[in-house]
């Protein structure tokens, strides 16, 4: 039972992870020598980066809240779990946790498949998608999954 606690623990904080980088990094797109982000469009040029606020776009923000929210939740269900932990009896569920690491999965996969049908009316055809971009979708089936297993975990002594 400790070694499915301690998998559950990792899987949640590799979501964390992954979540914050993907929500702060700047590569949701890129192009060339240019890279653009939720919140910063940036270019290099002789003198350095240049960057400059994104645009705004209603389905931008709407992006971006969706990515905070899920990573505020990610973190609200790490705080729960571990007050759980100590505090809920023998044989309980971690219910609040697991439905806290669902609406967190729920979120990003929403905010990921904005940018996905929006994004082409922004971008050009030689813009490709950036590693933040994937790491967003990759944080979705992991936070999914652990939010599932909290469903299933009971609390042993």
């Amino acid at each position: 039972m400790l070694v499915i606690l301690l998998a559950t623990l990792v899987l949640h904080l590799t979501s964390l992870v992954i979540l914050f980088i993907a929500t702060c990094a700047n590569a949701w797109r890129s192009h060339g020598d240019a890279s653009y982000d939720l919140w910063y469009d940036c270019t290099q040029n002789s003198k350095g980066y240049h960057c400059h606020g994104t645009g705004d776009a209603d389905w931008l923000q709407a992006v971006q809240a969706l990515m905070v929210l899920s990573t505020i939740f990610c973190l609200i269900s790490f705080i729960i779990f571990l007050c759980q932990l100590f505090t809920l009896v023998k044989g309980g569920r971690f219910f609040f946790t697991a439905v806290f690491q669902v609406l967190a999965s729920l979120f990003v996969m929403s905010g990921a498949i904005i940018y996905t049908v929006m994004s082409p009316q922004w971008k050009s055809d030689t813009d490709s998608y950036g590693y933040a971009f994937v790491l967003a979708w990759l944080a979705f089936p992991l936070t999914l999954i652990s939010g599932f297993i909290y469903i299933v975990l009971r609390k042993k002594e």
